[in-house]
């Protein structure tokens, strides 16, 4: 019997399974780091600049973002336990002193434990954390849950409505014991897609009634609560949310959360802070060949030759995250040229006219994504090709795809 080694098979730089990959530029990602920072230092009492790492770092990939923001940052924000839980492994591995680490997302009894053990943050949500308390008493933990309770100020998600405050959180008073209230948060509903910010506003009143309401419920246990309801656009353009810490997301990795954010920040910073975006994407072709006049290219025969038109295939479709909907009208760079996707984007397969971008029928190197020359592809672009937001098409880039970083 023959024995396949099958990591040599996917493993060299030059294979089909390595032919598409994802450049994480750390001199990017430092630099909104400290942009965020100055954010940060703006006025008012020293506060914690906490980014968050959900969705596999929104796509970029947590195992390659974790050691490059960790120790540049306060706090970390997580949406599943597991996730959060790669903090302290990745701690431990290289002896570094433990970070503030958020559990933003749910969290069942057993987990509820685990974090506690690991000295992990979690977020009171609902009355369904009266299920956890009498688990973590009988857990004999060394030291009580840090939670942060979460009010519902406008969003209709998670949290307990300013209605619900008084009554439902009750269970927190008996609880001391085991669930040690930290921190106060929300979340904004509307911050990016206007410029006239009166519901962040009324938010924010709704904010500070619920955090008066939850220390008259805990008293003395109350004072000092870190309050954060500040994401990527409060941070930037509402300095009355930015209180004990900052939750950065979409901005960490250097995307705008809208245009109206931008604008907005010019008139509140007096600037438009640069913000450097930190993925790139490209793809080796698997195939460059000449097509004659009037020859369909892909499914569907959506696409005709006009000419003889030099092809060049990619290796990677709507499996590895481009999106479908981007068929017949976006465009990626060869050479420095931008090249147009012509016909339906496959599972995974790219065709793209690369006639005025290479000489001749050798490989060449696609950038889906990112800079080549002086033209670049945003991800502002090809989420608008794909009539969606910049956060999905980011995030729902394949988790198989090889990340690495570089300066």
């Amino acid at each position: 019997m023959v024995e396949v080694n099958v990591e040599s098979i996917a493993g060299g730089p030059g294979d089909a399974a390595h032919s598409s990959w994802l450049e994480l530029s750390a001199s990017a990602l430092r630099h909104n780091v400290a942009v965020f920072r100055a954010v940060e230092g703006r006025g008012g009492p020293s506060r914690a600049l906490g980014v968050v790492l959900k969705g596999n770092a929104y796509g970029h990939g947590l195992a390659q973002v974790l050691p490059l923001v960790h120790e540049g940052v306060d706090i970390l924000y997580f949406i599943a336990p597991q996730d959060a839980l790669k903090v302290r492994e990745h701690e431990r591995a290289l002896g570094l002193p433990p970070k503030q680490v958020v559990v933003l997302g749910a969290v069942g009894p057993q987990e509820a434990v685990v974090l506690a053990r690991e000295g992990v943050d979690a977020v009171v949500a609902d009355r369904g954390w009266e299920d956890a308390v009498p688990v973590l008493r009988a857990a004999k933990l060394p030291r009580p849950l840090r939670v942060h309770v979460h009010i519902d100020t406008g969003l209709g998600r998670e949290g307990f409505t300013l209605a619900q405050l008084p009554h439902d959180t009750r269970f927190l008073s008996d609880a001391r014991d085991v669930l040690e209230v930290v921190g106060g948060l929300s979340h904004f509903a509307n911050t990016e897609d206007v410029t006239e910010q009166g519901y962040a506003l009324a938010q924010v009143d709704a904010f500070e009634t619920g955090l008066g309401v939850l220390a008259e419920l805990l008293g003395a246990a109350a004072t000092g609560l870190q309050r954060h309801i500040a994401a990527s656009a409060a941070s930037l353009v509402l300095p009355r949310a930015r209180y004990e810490a900052l939750r950065v997301g979409i901005s960490l990795y250097g995307l705008w959360p809208s245009a109206e954010t931008r604008l907005s920040a010019r008139l509140v910073l007096g600037e438009v802070p640069v913000l450097k975006p930190v993925l790139s994407w490209r793809c080796r072709s698997q195939v460059v060949k000449w097509l004659p006049a009037n020859s369909y290219v892909g499914y569907g025969c959506t696409y005709r030759t006009s000419e003889p038109t030099r092809i060049a295939v990619l290796p990677v479709g709507y499996y590895d995250g481009y999106p479908r909907l981007a068929s017949g009208k976006a465009h990626v760079l060869v050479n420095g040229r931008r090249c147009p996707v012509l016909g339906r984007v496959m599972m995974n397969h790219l065709i793209i006219d690369v006639t005025r971008a290479t000489a001749d029928e050798h490989p060449v190197t696609a950038t889906l994504l990112g800079r080549d020359g002086e033209e670049s592809v945003s991800a502002d672009a090809l989420a608008g090709w794909a009539q969606t937001i910049h956060y999905e098409l980011v995030t729902r880039l394949g988790a198989h795809l090889r990340r690495e970083v570089v300066e």
